[in-house]
């Protein structure tokens, strides 16, 4: 597969669920805040890896957990936006994406 589409797909489908975690966030997740920080594609566009941050580090499993037991859902709103750009919508696996925490637990340490 061409990587020029892998990533056109990747930012689109980046795109698309950071306004549709935007949208939903505050009522469906208990109120945090949900950031799309990374989309990577399989090679044949059947897969998405999305990347999440989620701000409130206290509610973050609970609405980590409640992301996962509504993929269809999400996936069903992602497919209605990007229909008419992509001939089939990616199956999505959400991770946490827990960098922002790495840094800062870094910082710490060099500031010892």
């Amino acid at each position: 597969m061409d990587d020029l589409r892998l990533n056109k797909v990747s930012r689109l489908v980046q795109k698309e669920l950071s306004e549709i975690f935007q949208r939903d966030g505050i009522t469906s997740y208990n109120g945090n805040l949900i950031s799309v920080t990374t989309v990577r594609m399989s090679s044949d566009l059947a897969l998405a890896k999305v990347y999440l941050s989620i701000f409130t580090p206290k509610g973050r499993e609970n609405a980590f957990n409640i992301i996962n037991e509504n993929k269809k859902a999400i996936r069903f709103q992602l497919g209605k936006k990007i229909k008419n750009q992509v001939k089939a919508i990616p199956e999505l696996a959400f991770f946490i994406d827990d960098s922002i925490e790495y840094a800062n637990r870094i910082e710490e340490l060099l500031k010892k």
